[in-house]
């Protein structure tokens, strides 16, 4: 049986992907990564200076979803 790849944090695992995401600082640092590797520029700005408010954001999608939120 194919497991499902996940387009956040890089194509890790869902459980690797929470994890990542409950750290406060992996979850702001992978976000900031994963939006500049995708050119959204304007999405790195807003992580950067609003991050810790995304991070809730974030980690409630990862734990129900399996995504991160896609702002822009």
């Amino acid at each position: 049986m194919a497991k499902k790849a996940s387009k956040d944090y890089f194509g890790l695992s869902r459980l690797i992907s929470i994890i990542l995401a409950i750290i406060p600082f992996t979850a702001w640092a992978l976000g900031v990564i994963t939006r500049a590797k995708e050119g959204k520029w304007i999405a790195v700005i807003i992580r950067l200076f609003g991050g810790w408010l995304i991070w809730v954001i974030d980690l409630f999608m990862m734990i129900t979803k399996g995504s991160i939120w896609r702002l822009l």
